[in-house]
Formats: structure tokens, sequence, C-alpha cells
């Protein structure tokens, strides 16, 4: 009897000591977890309502992203260009529908984070097929503290 009293005291002083997660999440519940969070919702709603302007304030000016294709410069979007892409694509695009799950939140040195994310969209664009289209993955975006506000440097 003594032995599971004291496994038991030993299991909630574990417990104890866990570090605190955000409700519903396995994320460790921090101001900067949170801050990261609220970036993300703010692009996806960003997305969702086809506001480049609004994206564009969340990148950091060292935003860059390869399009896919590391090895072909022509589709690379930077902190400069992105704005006009985004214009010119929420153009074609109708009633787009996006979700995030994110899974892991990461920090490092330097003020960066990684955020691993999970997203499903769908969307309509008329003008390339009749029916509406879907998507989802496994991405990974980066973020960046620049005087005291997380921006995306990647993973959009």
């Amino acid at each position: 009897m003594n032995n599971r009293f004291l496994a038991l005291c030993a299991v909630f002083l574990l417990a104890a000591c866990a570090p605190k997660r955000i409700p519903g999440t396995e994320l460790e519940d921090t101001d900067d977890t949170r801050a990261i969070l609220a970036v993300m919702e703010k692009y996806r709603a960003a997305l969702e309502a086809r506001d480049a302007k609004a994206i564009q304030a969340l990148v950091s000016p060292k935003f860059r992203d390869d399009g896919g294709t590391p090895d072909d410069p022509s589709d690379d979007l930077t902190a400069d260009n992105l704005g006009p892409h985004l214009q010119a694509l929420f153009q074609k695009l109708q009633n787009p529908k996006v979700d995030f799950n994110v899974r892991r939140v990461e920090f490092r040195e330097g003020d960066v984070a990684l955020a691993i994310y999970y997203w499903n969209a769908s969307w309509r664009m008329p003008g390339l097929n009749a029916r509406p289209q879907s998507d989802s993955e496994l991405e990974q975006m980066v973020f960046q503290k620049i005087n005291g506000e997380w921006k995306i440097v990647s993973g959009i």
C-alpha cells in the first residue's frame, strides 16, 4: 500500500511539473507560441478575404519563397513582389476556405521560430476549372521576431 501511495504521489508531482499546454493542442502555452498562432490566424483570415495587403503586412522584409522550384528563380516570391503576385492570384480565385492544424511550434536561436502545420484548402477558379478545387498538405512556416513582432519569413 505504501509503495502505491508513493508511486501515485510521484505521478502527481510529475504532472504538476509538465509544461502548460494550449487547450485542445499539444503546443506549449507561452506568449510567443500564442503570438505565432495569432499571426497564422491573421494569415488564414487574409487568405479567405483575398486581402493581399493584409498578407503583405504579415511578412518579414526578408521573406522569400522559391515556389517549389529551387532551381528556377523566375517564380520566386520576395517581400517586394508578393503583393502584386497575390493580387493577380486573388482576382482569379473565388470562395477560398482554409483551415490550419498547427502540430508543432519550435523556437530557435536568433528569434526564429518554425511552425509545422497541416492545411486544408478549397477554392474555385472559374477560368481554370468549373469544378471546386481542394488541396491539403503538411507545411512548415518560418518566423522571425522583428521589433517585438513575429513576421513570416517563408512557408506561405
